[in-house]
């Protein structure tokens, strides 16, 4: 993914772009187990994206980076602020019982399986998006970099995805919730650009 400074995010707002793997029945009563960097004054003090890993069990929310999260890796942290402009790379993957995060291919943590009593151990949705949080509607949070994803190259994107150890041929759809705000483009089989300025 690329890893921007969207502009406009209120202070008790977010914007991100996330990975994630959920059970059929999604965040609404499901197991979720989520990775990416985010834009969240509230959650880390400043206006810079950092890494963050995120779950939910049994349909009820967590908290970012911690709530049971195992940190295992010195030079790579939950949290940690991140360079906009750059692009990281961003995994989860189910291993002897738990679920690791990776970061430029380093496994910095784990959900231990235990937090969902071994249940959940393996995923049939597969996400990653741009999402935006914000005090108000309409809203001038930026998502990405501010560009509507069907500009092409000039707007953030998730690109080279992956899916490993699929039991099912894979379905891959791209759309926007809000597209008068956000949108996306430049579709692949592995890949699309997305972004937007909000309605500003």
């Amino acid at each position: 993914m690329e890893q921007e400074a969207p502009g406009g995010v209120a202070a008790d707002g977010h914007s991100l772009q996330e990975l994630s793997l959920q059970t059929s029945s999604g965040t609404a009563s499901g197991d979720t187990i989520e990775i990416g960097w985010s834009v969240d004054p509230g959650t880390n003090g400043d206006y810079q994206p950092h890494l963050f890993v995120y779950h939910w069990i049994n349909g009820q929310s967590t908290c970012y980076n911690g709530c049971g999260f195992v940190q295992v890796s010195s030079t790579v942290r939950a949290g940690m602020a991140l360079t906009p402009g750059t692009s990281g790379a961003f995994a989860l993957r189910y291993y002897e019982g738990n679920w690791w995060a990776y970061y430029n291919d380093v496994a910095f943590g784990y959900f231990p399986g235990s937090e969902w009593g071994g249940s959940f151990t393996s995923a049939q949705i597969v996400s990653a998006f741009g999402e935006v949080a914000a005090d108000k509607a309409p809203s001038c949070t930026q998502m990405g970099d501010g560009v509507f994803g069907s500009q092409g190259t000039a707007a953030s994107s998730i690109s080279d995805y992956q899916l490993m150890g699929s039991a099912d041929q894979p379905q891959f759809t791209v759309t926007a919730s809000d597209p008068d705000s956000y949108d996306y483009g430049s579709v692949t089989g592995t890949s699309f650009t997305l972004g937007g300025p909000g309605v500003c």
